[in-house]
């Protein structure tokens, strides 16, 4: 069964993105990454926020841009929103509901993961209690402000333990 993972390049800082969703302040630390590598091809579907999905970098469009992983997988795509489009994309299904968005992204995704994409329906996801795996790429810079890679109003302690012959990878303890 398909285990959902949040994975997620960060600043040292711990923002995803910068102010506005800017996503270029990456550009220039991407690199080959055995992890990610190996990880790819592990990946079944994705799971993603609208906000994520429609992309709100104000360098959309630009080669590579907007494009899991650089462009680097394809594959089915479970867009979680309150605004159903009128016209769909190949590849995307369209979900108002969380959980009926896990249970059909799970299914494309067979015994491969489910990666999360978008700092929101990662918590969504946290709060529901299915987040399996957590795959964390820090970079060495400090934005000083966008997007957290975990935000709870409040807080919310959910612990992690080291993913076996991983320094960034880890498992959701439960």
């Amino acid at each position: 069964m398909a285990k959902l993972l949040y994975s997620v390049t960060m600043s040292a800082d711990g923002f995803i993105a910068g102010p506005n969703g800017d996503m270029q302040w990456m550009q220039s630390y991407l690199a080959p990454n055995a992890e990610i590598d190996e990880l790819i091809p592990q990946i079944g579907s994705i799971l993603v926020g609208r906000r994520s999905h429609d992309g709100d970098d104000p360098h959309k469009g630009e080669p590579g841009e907007g494009e899991a992983f650089g462009g680097g997988w394809d594959g089915p795509l479970f867009v979680v929103t309150h605004r159903l489009p009128e016209t769909t994309e190949p590849g995307v299904t369209y979900v108002d509901q969380l959980p009926k968005a896990i249970a059909a992204a799970k299914d494309a995704a067979g015994d491969k993961y489910v990666n999360i994409i978008g700092a929101d329906i990662a918590r969504q996801c946290f709060a529901a209690d299915e987040v399996d795996e957590v795959l964390l790429l820090v970079l060495p810079v400090f934005l000083g402000d966008g997007t957290r890679v975990f935000a709870e109003p409040g807080g919310r302690n959910i612990r992690l333990q080291p993913h076996p012959g991983s320094t960034s990878r880890f498992d959701v303890l439960r």
